[in-house]
C-alpha cells in the first residue's frame, strides 16, 4: 500500500458548520448594531479560523480592545451554539468506516482550537478519528505544517505514505507546505473552479468518492 494515512481537514471537509458559525457572527453584529453578514459572506471568510472570520466580519475602523472583546463574545455564543445545526456532510460516516476497515490511519487538523475540536470529533465520529489535532501552544495553525506533521507523528507516519483531504485554499497550502498529496472536496465552503485554478490534480465531488480516488492511487 503506498498510501496508508488521510488527515482531513474539519469544517467544510467533515462536517458542514455553516449555519452555526454564520448565526455566532450574526448574534455578534446584532448586539452592536452592525450589517449581518449573509451565506455567502460568511463563507468565503472561513478557513483560516475564527479570528479571521470575526475580522472580515467587523468594521475595519474599531480598536484592538474592542475587536478581542466581540471576538469574545463570538467564542462564547458559538461555544453554547455549535451544535445547534452542524452535521457530518452526506456520506462521510460510511466513508470513514470504509477507510478504517481497509487498514488506513485517519486523523482531523482544524484550526479550531484544542479545547473545542477534541470533544466536537468525539460527539460526531466517536472513535472513527483517534488522532484530532487542533491550535494549541507551540504549534502554527494551518497552513503552516505544524499541525498535520504532529498528527503523522502520533500516527506514525511518513508525508510520503499519507494524504491531506480538505475544502478550500488553505487546505491547498497546507497540504503543499506539508508534503502531502492533496485531495480536494467540492461540497465544502469552496467551489470546485478554485481547486482546478491551484492545480489540484485529485477532486471528489461525493464523500464515496475519496475513498475511490484512494484506492486508485494505491494500485
Amino acid at each position: 500500500m503506498k498510501y496508508t494515512t488521510i488527515v482531513f481537514d474539519c469544517d467544510g471537509t467533515l462536517l458542514d458548520t455553516l449555519t452555526d458559525l454564520r448565526n455566532a457572527v450574526n448574534h455578534v453584529l446584532r448586539l452592536h448594531k452592525f450589517p449581518e453578514r449573509s451565506v455567502s459572506q460568511v463563507k468565503a471568510s472561513l478557513g483560516n479560523g475564527v479570528a479571521h472570520l470575526m475580522r472580515e466580519s467587523l468594521p475595519d475602523s474599531l480598536t484592538a480592545d474592542k475587536f478581542n472583546t466581540y471576538l469574545d463574545e463570538f467564542k462564547t455564543y458559538y461555544g453554547e451554539h455549535l451544535q445547534d445545526y452542524t452535521a457530518p456532510y452526506p456520506g462521510i460516516l460510511d466513508m470513514l468506516d470504509t477507510l478504517r476497515a481497509k487498514g488506513y490511519k485517519l486523523a482531523v487538523v482544524s484550526n479550531k482550537i484544542q479545547e473545542g475540536i477534541t470533544p466536537l470529533i468525539k460527539e460526531y465520529f466517536g472513535d472513527r478519528l483517534p488522532v484530532a489535532i487542533g491550535e494549541r501552544p507551540g504549534l502554527q495553525r494551518k497552513p503552516a505544517p505544524d499541525m498535520v506533521l504532529q498528527a503523522l507523528k502520533e500516527l506514525d507516519s511518513t508525508p510520503e505514505e499519507s494524504i491531506y483531504i480538505g475544502d478550500s485554499e488553505v487546505d491547498v497550502a497546507t497540504a503543499n507546505n506539508s508534503g502531502l498529496l492533496c485531495i480536494g472536496v467540492t461540497w465544502g465552503f469552496r467551489d470546485e473552479t478554485l481547486h482546478h485554478e491551484l492545480g489540484v490534480q485529485y477532486i471528489a465531488r461525493k464523500a464515496e468518492d475519496i475513498v475511490t480516488i484512494i484506492e486508485e492511487l494505491n494500485q
